[in-house]
């Protein structure tokens, strides 16, 4: 599969601001729904069990704990459904694995905090685990379809990354990872789709693709065409991503202490011209 560079439709990066403080170790992004112009983040393996909630600034606004659970290795973070039909769920990915050395692999899903108090936590917690079809694998990116409500989870070390589909509803505490298909990429660190499901957002250290999907394909189908590769400046030890609620670009988020590291940047739509 070729990528593209013709027709980005993305501005230049642009930084809004050092993400400093608890936040050295920046490895998930994802825009907030029920806190509108922010969002949550998290630190990689052996910090803290907690989520934070950024403004578009990077400052840290609040800090939320989640109570008897474990940052193994928490890798990517995303919103999707729930038990509960109009409330918003944050997903947490303990999915990390750089040594292939777990057999099995965590979701925490709680209900999306509201801004409040610059520290709290958060008791009811749900613990979802899972294995691979294929075998132990380090994993690093997770997304949810907003068109189906199915996860997809990206393998990251293969010279071909493969993909993988938990279906929603959960019917139990213990879910069946399906793969799906492969991508002819690897080193995948981040993923996200868009509010209304129309557009992927996929990327390594390196590079960003992005793919513009039909309402009818499905994600494994999307991602057998060939994406657009975005303009991107690689950050160091960059490896979140998640688009802005309204559409109007994306945002990404790299570890602090590295060079120019810990920065948040956006990425504008370009404006179409008639």
């Amino acid at each position: 599969m070729e990528s593209s560079q013709k027709d980005t439709p993305f501005e230049s990066q642009q930084s809004l601001g050092v993400v400093g403080g608890e936040l050295r170790e920046a490895s998930g992004l994802v825009a907030s729904i029920i806190n509108p112009g922010y969002l949550w983040t998290h630190n990689d393996s052996g910090n803290s069990a907690s989520i934070y909630l950024l403004n578009e600034k990077g400052q840290i606004v609040m800090k939320c704990k989640l109570k008897n659970t474990v940052n193994r290795d928490w890798e990517d973070i995303t919103i999707g459904p729930g038990p509960e039909e109009g409330i918003n769920y944050i997903y947490v990915a303990d999915i990390g694995d750089n040594n292939a050395v777990y057999s099995y692999k965590i979701l925490y899903r709680i209900k999306e905090p509201v801004l409040s108090n610059k520290k709290i936590e958060i008791a009811e917690v749900d613990k979802f685990v899972f294995e691979l079809p294929d075998g132990v694998r380090d994993t690093e990116a997770i997304m949810v379809d907003p068109i189906t409500n199915n996860f997809y989870i990206s393998s990251k070390r293969e010279h071909a990354v493969r993909l993988y589909e938990i279906r929603f509803p959960f019917a139990s505490d213990t879910l069946r990872a399906v793969e799906v298909g492969k991508l002819p990429f690897n080193n995948i660190v981040a993923a996200n789709i868009s509010k209304d499901g129309s557009e992927v957002l996929i990327k390594n250290y390196l590079k960003i693709y992005y793919w513009k999907r039909d309402s009818v394909e499905s994600i494994p189908s999307l991602l057998k065409k060939d994406p657009i590769q975005l303009d991107y400046k690689a950050e160091p030890q960059g490896e979140a991503i998640a688009w802005k609620r309204d559409g109007s670009g994306f945002y990404t988020l790299s570890e602090s202490g590295r060079n120019d590291g810990g920065s948040l940047y956006f990425y504008k739509r370009k404006q179409q011209v008639d």
